[in-house]
């Protein structure tokens, strides 16, 4: 390998920002290792999308690193995240307008820990509409930003190892999960609402760690540059 391989490939743990799309970041990590190392072109990736309104460890490869992606995408992933009850919305967290309000005061936390004992283990999942998983050669977000939401989704096998209530202030409800790659926190969000027939959204999401690599091991946006 030469040097300047050597210098730009990299695996970077950064803590994506809230309203930054995981292909933010690395558009933002391709301009600077661009700019540095006066390159014309570099090779960047992520291994494993967080949501735009998500937060927490996203992780980057780059240069001959690259080739390690699939490595990353393979690991169990742990989140911390607040569900919304009384409501849905058509993109399963806060980015579509709230719709079906409902009463949720007679929910106890009881009746949210037998909840999530339901979704323990091996599961088949159907992903969220808004979602980057294609459909006739176009991704399903595209198609529903244009209210094309009756779309047959295919069920996908997930595992949840873990989820575990941390508080509860009703409408909102912090839990933890550590999941199988593949799972998508926000129909998790929906299904328990409608387990409990009162309906839910995801309010907020957090990735603290993916396999043994941690959240407070990653690097702010602001701090990257230093890193490269």
């Amino acid at each position: 390998m030469s040097l300047i391989n050597k210098q730009i490939s990299k695996t970077i743990f950064v803590n994506k920002p809230i309203n930054w799309t995981s292909f933010d970041v690395v558009k933002n990590i391709r301009s600077l290792m661009k700019k540095k190392y006066d390159l014309q072109k570099i090779k960047v990736g992520h291994t494993g999308t967080l949501d735009p309104l998500a937060t927490g460890l996203l992780i980057i490869c780059t240069g001959d690193r690259t080739k390690t992606i699939n490595s990353f995408i393979n690991l169990d992933k742990t989140y911390i995240g607040t569900l919304k009850l009384g409501a849905i919305t058509d993109s399963f967290d806060s980015e579509t307008k709230e719709k079906e309000i409902k009463e949720y005061n007679f929910i106890t936390n009881s009746q949210i820990l037998k909840s999530f004992s339901n979704f323990i283990g091996e599961l088949s999942q159907v992903p969220p509409i808004f979602s980057a998983i294609k459909h006739k050669g176009e991704p399903l977000y595209k198609k529903a930003r244009r209210g094309e939401l009756n779309i047959d989704i295919k069920k996908r096998k997930i595992t949840i190892y873990s989820l575990d209530l941390i508080a509860v202030d009703l409408p909102f409800v912090k839990f933890k999960i550590k999941c199988s790659k593949g799972t998508y926190i926000r129909s998790l969000a929906n299904d328990i609402g409608k387990d409990l027939s009162c309906g839910a959204y995801l309010h907020a999401l957090s990735r603290v760690s993916v396999g043994e690599y941690k959240l407070e091991d990653a690097l702010s946006i602001e701090n990257i540059k230093n890193f490269l």
